[in-house]
């Protein structure tokens, strides 16, 4: 496990990489309440967020940019092992320095994490979505350069910056672009027609019918409100169930493949393996 701190005016930046060929478990948690926004790298390593009885699992992180409000009765977990290593950095600061923050910094998070800025309870994930490859070159610039001592911290600072202008633009353009309030309902109700039949789902078309919104702008606001393209999301949804069913031996491999959706096992296998990094037969 490496871990360099960076501290930049009220920001703290912890960068994390591990890699380990047997499974680890890396725990965590903040002294005191603070915002964070947590980037990751090509690791792929798995998060487990708890509090109190509260637990959120994430299984595919590669390429998560997610914002959060977290206390001490928050613990962050990431599972290390040989195909899912950590790479991550995470630009926090403590909330009674919200205010402090240079360059108008503390108005841009007050405006656009308002959620985060006034928490209703120990652990609230704010907006998220997977980095452009601009951000993802600068992430990955963090685990790749081979600067050291007082040039790594340089370079780090300078790359901060970029990345944290990167996130605060694609959310005021997310927000920007968020669909309209009375289409949030039939949004949710595509979602929800999705996850309900992820062996036969409807086709867009279909979709469009059942809600009443033409395809195109279906296409464009489903991706504004949740971040991917309307099948990459039920892709999505089928590989996390397909995962899910193989992990807890409720199926083979081939079975979980036809219950999700999947007529070709090389084709699922192929797309499990670009999502998760590893093939479903490697599941234990």
């Amino acid at each position: 496990m490496n871990r360099d701190f960076i501290h930049i005016n009220d920001f703290v930046i912890l960068v994390e990489e591990a890699r380990s060929k047997v499974t680890t478990v890396d725990a965590c948690y903040f002294d005191e309440p603070i915002i964070a926004v947590a980037f990751y790298g090509s690791g792929n390593v798995d998060l487990s967020v708890t509090y109190k009885e509260n637990q959120k699992d994430f299984v595919y992180t590669k390429g998560l940019a997610l914002s959060f409000y977290a206390d001490k009765f928050v613990e962050f977990k990431h599972t290390v092992s040989a195909n899912k290593n950590l790479e991550c950095i995470v630009v926090a600061t403590a909330l009674r320095h919200l205010e402090n923050l240079p360059n108008q910094e503390g108005e841009i998070f007050t405006e656009l994490l308002q959620e985060l800025v006034q928490p209703k309870d120990h652990y609230v994930e704010g907006p998220s979505f997977f980095m452009t490859p601009e951000m993802e070159r600068i992430v990955d610039a963090f685990f790749t350069n081979t600067y050291t001592g007082k040039t790594k911290m340089m370079f780090y600072r300078s790359q901060i910056t970029a990345l944290l202008s990167h996130f605060f633009g694609q959310l005021a353009l997310l927000k920007d672009k968020e669909a309209k309030p009375n289409h949030r309902d039939k949004l949710n109700r595509v979602r929800d027609i999705l996850r309900s039949d992820l062996e036969n789902p409807p086709t867009l078309t279909e979709l469009s019918k059942q809600i009443g919104i033409n395809t195109t702008k279906l296409k464009k606001e489903f991706k504004a409100v949740f971040g991917v393209p309307v099948f990459k999301y039920l892709q999505n949804e089928r590989l996390d169930a397909a995962h899910k069913l193989i992990n807890d031996k409720k199926a083979t491999v081939q079975e979980a493949a036809w219950q999700v959706g999947y007529d070709s096992l090389s084709s699922f296998s192929n797309a499990f393996a670009k999502k998760f990094g590893y093939r479903p037969s490697q599941i234990k």
